[in-house]
Order: structure tokens, then C-alpha cells, then sequence
């Protein structure tokens, strides 16, 4: 579904990325995890459209993808929750959700994705007309990804969906994407939280300082030594 082969990325002269390789396949949840600077953010934009990479291949479904257009990347079926939701606050939930099929293939069949959205995420329906300024920040993340469904993507590639919120949420958000993973769309999911994240994938990658560090079942990679280590700390047992 999803090819990444050798990819390379840099900021000027400061290289981010040093052949990254990885894939996602039709129905996977795959996490990708690593630490702050391990090039995790770099990898999404490159994916979305955002970045040019400077070396290696990207395909979807099997045509070149790296050197498509933001747009194009949506328009072929991938959506992306940015890191920190980046909603308009002034704007309702409606509002917000409806700027998620800007895309032609997206705007056919918008009203029926609305009510599958808000099939999802019930709460967002009470809450259609309220302000997102005014939600709690797990009714904003529904809202972000929402709005990234409403895209109607193939692949949903989330950016640190439980960055800041509380445990008991984590776990709700978390639950919600295997729900949505169920109803067919494959997810890539770049977390932090990397016991949450491994117990929801199939499959997971580490990237560390660039580079694909280790990568395997979620199970195989939660009982790893070193994933346990670095990552789990003193909850590792």
C-alpha cells in the first residue's frame, strides 16, 4: 500500500532522514515510534507532500508518491492528523469537519462521511455547532480526526494523537482507531506512548537519530529488550 524505500531528508544541510525503509500494507495498524529528533515528524511530511526528500523512492499502491503535491497526496487516499490538531478554533466542529472534503473525490458523498463521522465520534454530534475553542482537548482530537476522515483516505497516518491528553482519554482515542482501523482504513501511527502504541499495532518501526533502528510484530517489539529498555523504563517488567 505503502512504500518507503531508502528515503533521505534533510532541512538544508542538516539531514534528518538516512535511508528509511519501511511499508504500510492494506489493513495494518503500524506504529512508528522514537524519541524527540529521531525524524518521525520529517517522515509524515515527506509523506504528506510537505517535504521534498532529497534521496530514495516513496510509492502509494504502488505509483511514485515523492514528488507529488499536498493536495494530490489527500486526493490519492491519505489523510494526516497533525501533531497538535492545528483546528480553527473560531470556526464550530461542523465547520472544521467540512474543511476535511476540500478534496473532488472527498466532496462526493460528503453528507453520508458527516453522519459516519459523527457515527464515530457521537459526541461531536451534540457538539456540532459549539466552537472548537471551546472543547476539551480529547473532543478536539476527535475532531482532528474527523476531519481526516472526512477525507475519505485508504491510509489515516496520525501524529502524536495522545500528546497531552490524559491516560483514561489515550486509551478512548486509542480505542476509536482500532474501531476505524476495523471499518478498513490502515493507519501509521507516530506516538510517543510506546506501550500503548505497539499493544494497538500489528507491526512497528523504530527510528532512532534517522534510521531504522528496529522493526517487527507489535507484540515481538513490546517484549524486546532494547524497546523495553529505552523506551519503557521502570514499567518494563
Amino acid at each position: 500500500m505503502l512504500e518507503v524505500e531508502g528515503l533521505e531528508a534533510s532541512y538544508g544541510s542538516f539531514r534528518v532522514l538516512s535511508g528509511v525503509t519501511l511499508e504500510v500494507r492494506p489493513g495494518e495498524i503500524v506504529a512508528l515510534l522514537g524519541p524527540n529528533g529521531a525524524g518521525k515528524t520529517t517522515l509524515i511530511r515527506c509523506i504528506a507532500g510537505l517535504l521534498r526528500p532529497r534521496a530514495g523512492a516513496m510509492r502509494w499502491e504502488g505509483r511514485p508518491l515523492g514528488q507529488a503535491e499536498a493536495h494530490t497526496v489527500v486526493e490519492r487516499g491519505v489523510a494526516v492528523v497533525p501533531e497538535g490538531r492545528r483546528l480553527f478554533g473560531s470556526m464550530s466542529v461542523e465547520e472544521n469537519l467540512a474543511l476535511g472534503a476540500f478534496a473532488p473525490r472527498a466532496r462526493r458523498g460528503e453528507a453520508s462521511r458527516l453522519e459516519g463521522v459523527y457515527a464515530i465520534f457521537p459526541v461531536l454530534r451534540e457538539r456540532r455547532r459549539q466552537l472548537v475553542r471551546a472543547l476539551s482537548g480529547g473532543q478536539q482530537q476527535m475532531v482532528a480526526i474527523g476531519r481526516a476522515l472526512m477525507a475519505d483516505p485508504r491510509l489515516l497516518v496520525l501524529d502524536e494523537p495522545s500528546l497531552g491528553l490524559a491516560p483514561r482519554l489515550v486509551e478512548s482515542i486509542f480505542g476509536l482507531l482500532r474501531e476505524i482501523n476495523r471499518g478498513g482504513v490502515s493507519i501509521l501511527l507516530v506516538e510517543q506512548n510506546v506501550h500503548a502504541a505497539l499493544a494497538l499495532a500489528h507491526r512497528g518501526y523504530i527510528l532512532e537519530a534517522g534510521r531504522v533502528a528496529a522493526e517487527g510484530q507489535g507484540s515481538v517489539l513490546l517484549n524486546d529488550a532494547h524497546v523495553r529498555r529505552a523506551y519503557l523504563g521502570p514499567l518494563a517488567r
